[in-house]
């Protein structure tokens, strides 16, 4: 509703304390009755809005609602006036535009975007609000106006989109917003690519005593990934020193290069080699040979590529990540302590987790 004030017009008036009435009805003038004018209405309420009196041969003004003048402020009058347009071009009531939406933008591994551009834009495609995502890929968005609504995300170095979204009465959470790197496909550029040790990671984590997680990492390894015209033929060789096994504790790492384990001293490496990729609904599988403590087993790895783009040396650089769970008992690693029933020292189960930055070589 509109809210404008009055100033009172009758010396000495006071809040008034109950519904207000019209004085009695006056008999029509002469003229009027003989000119076959209405009678004046019923008395009733006093109406929110004041009208100017009818002048000679206009018509008598509308009826206006009732009104409860015992919340109203001394100065405030409520007008029942047609709610004017918003700049946005909606009718909506003042005070209605207050609506806050809060998310986060992220890429789609789920790294958050820093500078994204946040912009909400009424169905006339009027801009409603604009926002950019912090350092950790956060926004606020406010002066929201309930109804339908189009969500536009703007990020250097990544692709533009825009959802339809359906802004609600009350603030709510848009949630997480994944952006996809520009210029990025499905699948990456064909040739020849090494891996950069110093940026990849290949790590396993065990199930220790049934509580908690004992995460390690291969410090030292090489492998080249070739990508023909047809994705699906590509092939993947790796090759891990055991010895660089590291979990943080000196002891431990000890323990995991001694025969009980890995026995580095009769196996100093373990490798796997692949060929050939398939789709699947989560992404890739990567089918390959797991070769452990002179034992090879078959090994499918979930696998995800992030996207390719240029590095600031002149080259070009490829994402890749993989996940896979070993069983110990696979491999012949045995070695196992029982602290209780059901439970012991090391799970026989290994997650595997492989995150590798190549570098391009050579065209196939």
């Amino acid at each position: 509703m509109i809210f404008g004030r009055r100033r009172r017009e009758r010396a000495g008036s006071h809040r008034a304390t109950g519904p207000l009435r019209s004085p009695p009805p006056t008999a029509p003038a002469p003229d009027a009755a003989r000119a076959g004018t209405a009678s004046a209405p019923p008395a009733g309420p006093l109406v929110a809005a004041v009208t100017a009196p009818a002048s000679s041969g206009t018509r008598a003004p509308r009826p206006q609602p009732e009104l409860n003048l015992e919340d109203m402020d001394d100065q405030a009058v409520v007008s029942s006036a047609p709610v004017p347009r918003s700049a946005t071009g909606d009718a909506t009531e003042i005070g209605a535009r207050n609506v806050t939406g809060r998310g986060k933008v992220l890429t789609r591994e789920g790294w958050p975007v820093t500078g994204a551009s946040v912009t909400v834009l009424r169905s006339d495609g009027t801009q409603v609000a604009r926002a950019a995502s912090a350092g950790d890929g956060t926004f606020t968005l406010t002066g929201l106006t309930p109804g339908p609504a189009t969500l536009l995300i703007a990020a250097p170095a990544h692709e533009p989109q825009a959802s339809a979204i359906a802004v609600p009465a009350e603030a709510w959470s848009l949630g997480e917003v994944r952006v996809r790197r520009q210029s990025s496909s499905d699948v990456p550029p064909p040739g020849i690519w090494a891996i950069d040790v110093d940026h990849s990671t290949i790590s396993a984590t065990a199930h220790h005593l049934g509580l908690s997680a004992v995460h390690g990492r291969f410090t030292s390894f090489s492998g080249v990934i070739t990508i023909p015209e047809d994705v699906t033929r590509s092939s993947v060789q790796v090759e891990v020193e055991a010895t660089s096994i590291d979990t943080g504790n000196a002891q431990r790492d000890e323990h995991l290069r001694s025969p009980d384990f890995l026995d580095t001293g009769r196996f100093p490496t373990l490798s796997f080699n692949a060929a050939g990729v398939q789709r699947s609904a989560d992404g890739w599988v990567l089918a390959g040979d797991l070769t452990l403590l002179g034992t090879t087993r078959p090994v499918q790895l979930q696998l995800s590529y992030p996207g390719s783009g240029p590095d600031p040396w002149g080259g070009t650089r490829a994402a890749f990540s993989a996940t896979t769970e070993l069983h110990r008992d696979d491999f012949e690693l045995n070695w196992n302590q029982a602290v209780g029933v059901g439970v012991a020292v090391f799970g026989t189960t290994l997650k595997v987790a492989i995150d590798v930055e190549a570098v391009l070589q050579a065209a196939p």
